[in-house]
């Protein structure tokens, strides 16, 4: 049986749920669409020492403020799983979970959602998947052949499972800079990134960031390019593990390996090191494969937004997926603004349509 509402939202973490309080508040029906078991999102499957990069007060969703964690300046996952789970209920979200979106077709003046579980109607549907299960590994040179194991940073829990072996770790961004502080005096450790890793100043977090995307994204409004700010998106914020790590001397990036050999790396010049496994800390790409049919995606995989509204579908928006759909969209912080602006999009949207 089709269910019918005026709007779906697909995806309830934290972009699904920002989306869902701003819904509620200008009256619109709609339901969350999740294909978790729990609440939290992404945050259930993090590495056991992951914490935010800013403090609680500022990494809060639209309505509520995340309350401190003892003892923490800067939360662990599992508090931002408690504090989502928490807002999701204190809001009466309608959530509905174990439910997986196999794709999303036009179908004249409905979008049809076809899921797992049964196909829905909607008038408009908010996609909020993210990127995490698309984690993205580059085209190296020998990949296939390395004989040690592979893995992304969705799949890396905790330093104890590589005691005593090598471990080379990709990626100079917050997460390469996070794991390989995570594994410093446990493995032996080889860092490896693209450029000389950059640290934003230690009295410096996450809000920095945020206010960057911000500058950034009014910049590129204005038609400028320069923001002039104190830092950029690919700045590693100084989080006391990383900073521990760095001033001891156990963080010492390498440049960017040319292969991969059966037994470990090579650069141009011939260098070799041996390992026993791979951390490919290497980003994301956006999750947006239940609307190929749609064939609204152009360069470098993204919708064409306008905002966050998909231009050649104006019944579809995106959220959470970077900057490109709101300014750090995919941080807490960042997520309130761009869900409210979909929101009052939508809402005029459907007074138009039932005029």
């Amino acid at each position: 049986m089709t269910q019918r509402m005026d709007v779906v939202v697909i995806g309830g973490g934290q972009s699904g749920l920002a989306a869902g309080y701003h819904l509620r508040r200008l009256g619109v029906e709609y339901v969350i669409l999740d294909a978790q078991a729990g609440a939290g999102g992404a945050w259930q499957h993090t590495w056991d020492s992951l914490h935010l990069f800013s403090p609680a007060a500022y990494s809060s969703l639209p309505g509520r403020f995340m309350p401190a964690q003892d003892g923490e300046v800067y939360p662990d996952a599992a508090h931002v799983v408690s504090y989502l789970a928490d807002y999701e209920k204190r809001y009466e979200l309608p959530v509905q979970r174990g439910v997986w979106v196999d794709s999303v077709h036009r179908d004249g003046p409905f979008l049809r959602v076809e899921t797992d579980c049964g196909p829905w109607e909607a008038r408009a549907v908010v996609s909020a998947t993210g990127t995490w299960t698309r984690p993205f590994l580059p085209a190296v040179p020998g990949r296939r052949e390395f004989a040690g194991r592979q893995l992304h940073t969705v799949q890396y829990r905790k330093p104890t499972e590589f005691a005593g072996q090598r471990v080379i770790v990709v990626g100079g961004g917050n997460s390469g800079a996070q794991i390989a502080a995570d594994l410093a005096g446990t493995a032996e450790l080889t860092w490896v990134t693209q450029r000389p890793p950059r640290y934003l100043a230690d009295d410096i977090d996450g809000r920095a960031l945020f206010d960057a995307a911000t500058a950034r994204r009014q910049a590129l409004d204005a038609g400028r390019t320069d923001t002039g700010g104190v830092a950029s998106l690919g700045d590693i914020v100084a989080v006391p593990p990383v900073r521990a790590a760095r001033d001891a001397g156990l963080l010492h990036a390498k440049p960017m390996f040319s292969r991969l050999t059966t037994t470990g790396i090579e650069w141009a010049d011939g260098t070799t090191a041996p390992a026993d496994a791979v951390i490919w800390c290497t980003g994301f790409r956006p999750a947006l494969a239940p609307f190929a049919s749609m064939r609204l995606r152009g360069a470098r995989g993204h919708i064409a937004t306008a905002g966050t509204r998909a231009v050649d579908e104006p019944r579809l928006h995106l959220l959470g997926y970077g900057d490109w759909t709101g300014p750090a969209s995919a941080t807490l912080i960042g997520v309130g603004r761009p869900a409210r602006d979909a929101a009052r999009e939508i809402r005029q949207l459907l007074d138009g349509a039932l005029r």
